[in-house]
């Protein structure tokens, strides 16, 4: 079987399988927002697959699971600490969920979560099979765009857990930092590490397929899961001051706030 195919479907049987644990566990503490946690997670696991299976130049394997390995862990290490302060309190958004979907729909979603986990890595899957020895300009672009995506998400991830952490912010929206010059920064480095991914792939046989991945996240973020529901739930929750942020700041992109 051609390892494009063999290492995908095994990393997909290895998160799926993850997934049902955590549906199951999601079942008993009653809170599916602990998904995200594994979500991110999962990234490791097929990391440490492509590590073992995937048989292109070491170099280029290195770089590419050393820097799938690293957000995983920052991004699922930050779910895990601000989803586990509060597991009997489950995410508003997923509160909502909760009232429309039954638990067999959610057990779908689990497993759609999985899936996605495998399309998003199809970027990692061409590096690391890329036998070439020589690691292009164009590669070292990606890598260098990706890590520093990497750090912009967790500084935008800091700098709002640390906003929150303080009681007397209760009730506010978020203006420190990035927060003051995009109302998602958190979004945007998220899209940015994609972005990156994908050109990083492009020197690689087949890359071109990698385009999937930003559009696919793209699409979630400004259509389904990402700004549309944070931004109901943030109305739901702070009103008109979230309105006041709404008018003054950038949806997306970091800029400077509206004058008037």
């Amino acid at each position: 079987m051609s390892p494009y195919i063999f290492i995908p479907l095994v990393s997909w049987a290895l998160v799926a399988l993850i997934m049902i644990l955590v549906w199951l566990w999601a079942l008993r503490i009653k809170n599916n927002g602990v998904v995200d946690i594994f979500w991110a997670f999962n990234f490791l696991v097929i990391a440490v697959v492509i590590w073992l299976l995937a048989e292109g130049d070491h170099g280029r394997k290195l770089l590419v699971c050393g820097l799938a390995a690293l957000w995983s862990l920052r991004l699922g290490t930050y779910l895990l600490i601000r989803v586990g302060s509060h597991l009997k309190e489950e995410e508003g958004r997923y509160k909502q969920l909760r009232t429309e979907w039954g638990n067999a729909r959610f057990f779908v979603f689990f497993q759609m979560q999985a899936l996605s986990n495998v399309v998003l890595a199809i970027p990692f899957f061409m590096i690391a099979l890329n036998p070439s020895e020589h690691i292009s300009v164009l590669e070292y672009t990606g890598a260098v765009m990706w890590f520093l995506s990497i750090i912009g998400e967790g500084i935008s991830d800091w700098q709002l857990q640390r906003f929150k952490n303080d009681p007397a912010n209760k009730g506010k929206v978020c203006e420190y930092g990035l927060w003051n010059y995009s109302r998602h920064p958190n979004y945007f480095f998220q899209l940015m590490i994609w972005v990156s991914v994908f050109i990083f792939a492009l020197a690689s046989p087949y890359g071109w397929i990698s385009a999937i991945c930003p559009i696919s996240i793209g699409y979630l973020i400004f259509k389904v899961t990402g700004i549309p529901m944070t931004e109901e739930q943030s109305i739901r929750s702070k009103g008109d001051l979230y309105r006041a942020y709404q008018k003054s700041t950038s949806v997306f992109v970091p800029w400077f706030k509206k004058t008037n």
